[in-house]
């Protein structure tokens, strides 16, 4: 991976993308039905695209949106559509979009007072409100392409249990996207903008307020407080930028907002590693604005755009993600006694060991599902995962009675809950951390790609585990060969391969001929070269046609 010399630097205003230009392209490209990059494409968080690109354009969200009214219809699901969307610019007209295909179908739709700005966790936290007070069912769209350069789009669909879909209602929506699509949407029913504005069926909410003030369920507000730690929050431009004053000011914390910008831009944004702009608040990169100010907070924290991912800074710079997973992880299942003892922590197959090193010594379960947050949303509604996370920044966990919070990623929990370690323990979670390695082993982690055709690429989705044949792993023996997630049994579209101090798993892209490589050794950073390089033998051997 070879890093841009701007990365870390504001970009230059010549290369910033043209808003007129790219919302034009929203409303006058159309996708090529014979060209499948163009089509509706749900991955694990719904669909994206950019309209210069034909893949996220008015037709898509005409298809999806008429599509979702068909099913919802179809599952007898009456209650309303609680919606929302971030900032980036292709949201404005998709929404607008949305609320004239919806008003059209009869669907009740809920949005913000004056078209404002609600982050995926906020969403999924009303549809869960709705439906445990016993109305009739209620889900929800976000319209967000996440952390996504600022020329993209993207909608996912929530049903309701509030979080991603699963495979099988994705596919559905999918396919009947496409089939509207191929037909040239003429099966879609639409009203004007100006009669959906009109509809009994359209309708202005607040969600900020009934958010805000739950949040003392879930987090340890008042020792936030108690404890007046100077906390810095960076919304990085994006959706949950109207939520930290009144947070701030509903449980007095000692919180200040180091930006404050909107802007469909992002000319605010220091460019990522590849010299692009991506509001990810894992990359040091694109971090580099609140890194720089992290000497003036006890705690500072970053959000991608619709706020369903988290970024820690603490007096040592940006915890690695799995840094953060395994002391929140600990963290909570010491200090929440309204949980089940037999609440179990669920990680994705492709994050650290750590956690599960950790996990043992306190005496807890760790349940390995396969990469996407839709494998934690039972356990989460039924209370049997207390924490749960994924490798890319997102976790969400359970209200401190033990009841569910919401089932999809909450980047404002994740950063409240860092002030709350500090001012519970009296230590940042970076020198938590540093004390869980001291005894657990400190572990070498990285991602990678590998280059695939999409015939190998197939292949290695449907490996079994008799298909590796190596015994060994970079000088251990392999314990073992997985093609499908321990936790649940569910298949892992790729492989997993481990011994006693490392391990890889191989997945292949959805969008590009590669296939990415995770890996992780617990002896050292040579270990971890020579595990990534036998992983791409094993790989290429197994998939070899």
């Amino acid at each position: 991976m070879e890093v841009s010399k701007l990365a870390g630097h504001i970009a230059p205003k010549e290369t910033l993308v043209s808003v007129p230009k790219l919302v034009s392209a929203y409303y006058t490209n159309y996708p090529d039905p014979e060209d499948a990059r163009t089509l509706v494409s749900f991955g694990t968080s719904g669909h994206r695209g950019s309209s210069f690109k034909n893949s996220f354009n008015e037709a898509h969200i005409l298809a999806i949106c008429q599509a979702v009214a068909e099913i919802r219809h179809e599952g007898k699901i009456t209650g309303p559509l609680f919606m929302g969307m971030d900032t980036h610019a292709l949201s404005e007209p998709a929404i607008r979009t949305a609320i004239e295909v919806f008003a059209a179908n009869g669907v009740e739709v809920r949005i913000q007072n004056d078209f404002g700005y609600t982050p995926t966790p906020v969403i999924s936290h009303a549809i869960l409100g709705w439906n445990k007070a016993g109305y009739t069912k209620a889900d929800g769209i976000v319209i967000t392409p996440s952390h996504n350069p600022p020329e993209d789009g993207g909608i996912k669909y929530d049903p309701p249990s509030g979080g991603p879909a699963s495979l099988e209602l994705t596919s559905r929506i999918q396919r009947r996207a496409n089939e509207l699509i191929a037909d040239g949407n003429r099966e879609v029913k639409r009203v004007s903008l100006k009669s959906a504005m009109s509809a009994p069926t359209t309708i202005f909410i607040d969600y900020i307020a009934p958010y805000v003030s739950d949040l003392g369920n879930i987090i340890n507000m008042k020792a936030i407080a108690g404890a007046k730690i100077k906390i810095g929050a960076d919304p990085m431009g994006g959706s949950g930028i109207a939520y930290w004053a009144p947070i701030a000011e509903m449980y007095r914390l000692d919180l200040h907002v180091v930006n404050e910008y909107v802007d469909p831009t992002f000319s605010f944004m220091p460019l990522d590693w590849d010299g692009r702009i991506r509001m990810d608040c894992s990359s040091p990169y694109a971090m580099a604005g609140l890194l720089s100010h992290k000497d003036m907070y006890a705690i500072s924290f970053g959000n991608d755009t619709d706020f369903d991912r988290h970024g820690i800074v603490t007096e040592e710079g940006l915890m690695d993600p799995n840094a953060f997973l395994a002391v929140a992880a600990q963290y909570l299942m010491i200090h929440r006694s309204g949980w089940s003892s037999g609440a179990q922590i669920g990680k994705t197959l492709v994050s650290s060991s750590i956690i599960d090193r950790m996990a043992a010594f306190i005496g807890k379960k760790v349940c390995e599902v396969p990469v996407g947050f839709k494998w934690f949303v039972d356990g989460l509604m039924d209370g049997s995962f207390g924490f749960v996370g994924e490798e890319s920044a997102g976790a969400s966990f359970l209200r401190k009675d033990g009841t569910t919070w919401t089932t999809d990623k909450d980047g404002f929990i994740m950063d409240l809950l860092a002030a709350e370690i500090l001012a519970v323990t009296d230590l940042s979670p970076s020198r938590i951390y540093r004390d869980m390695t001291a005894k657990f082993g400190k572990p070498f982690y990285k991602r990678m790609d590998a280059p695939a055709t999409p015939e190998q690429k197939a292949v290695l989705k449907k490996l079994s585990p008799d298909d590796v044949r190596a015994k060994d792993l970079a000088g251990e023996p392999i314990t073992s060969r997985l093609t499908k997630a321990p936790g649940n049994n569910q298949p892992i579209d790729g492989l997993k391969v481990t011994t006693e101090n490392g391990w890889f798993a191989a997945r292949p892209s959805g969008t590009e001929d590669v296939y990415k490589i995770y890996a992780e050794s617990f002896r050292d950073a040579d270990h971890l070269k020579r595990i990534q390089e036998e992983a791409v033998e094993i790989v290429t051997a197994a998939i070899k046609k």
